[in-house]
């Protein structure tokens, strides 16, 4: 096994400790938007803008980074996941899509998720 499967290994058995593996466990409640063989949606606890949700995979991927050609499918799936969702949220003008990776990327939670944020105008740059 590669250094980087190692990792890759160990960033996923890591990443069902976090709180979305006990969402996704359903040992913390939670009221899906979304929810299917692949991932799930719900609004975020801590919104940013009037709409925010997120979108998580089932498959505890720890961050973007550590995904592999073979997460190429299930990646492509949040994304359409996420803006179909949208559209039932009625963010017809627009949204923003955000995925932060590792610590200087702000991730606090090592499980990939999609931050979907819309209902108002986003300003640029974003951070």
């Amino acid at each position: 096994m590669s250094e980087v499967e190692k990792a890759q290994e160990a960033a996923a058995s890591a990443g069902e400790d976090t709180i979305f593996g006990k969402i996704l466990r359903k040992e913390i409640p939670c009221k899906f938007i979304h929810e299917d063989e692949k991932c799930v949606a719900f609004h975020d606890v801590n919104p940013q803008a009037p709409t925010h949700f997120l979108v998580i995979p089932r498959k505890p991927i720890a961050q973007l980074s550590l995904a592999s050609a073979e997460d190429a499918e299930l990646l492509g799936h949040l994304m359409i996941v996420g803006k179909t969702v949208a559209k039932q949220l009625g963010l017809e003008d627009g949204f923003r899509v955000v995925i932060n990776d590792g610590k200087n990327g702000a991730q606090s939670v090592y499980h990939l998720h999609l931050h979907f944020l819309g209902g108002r105008q986003m300003q640029w740059p974003p951070g």
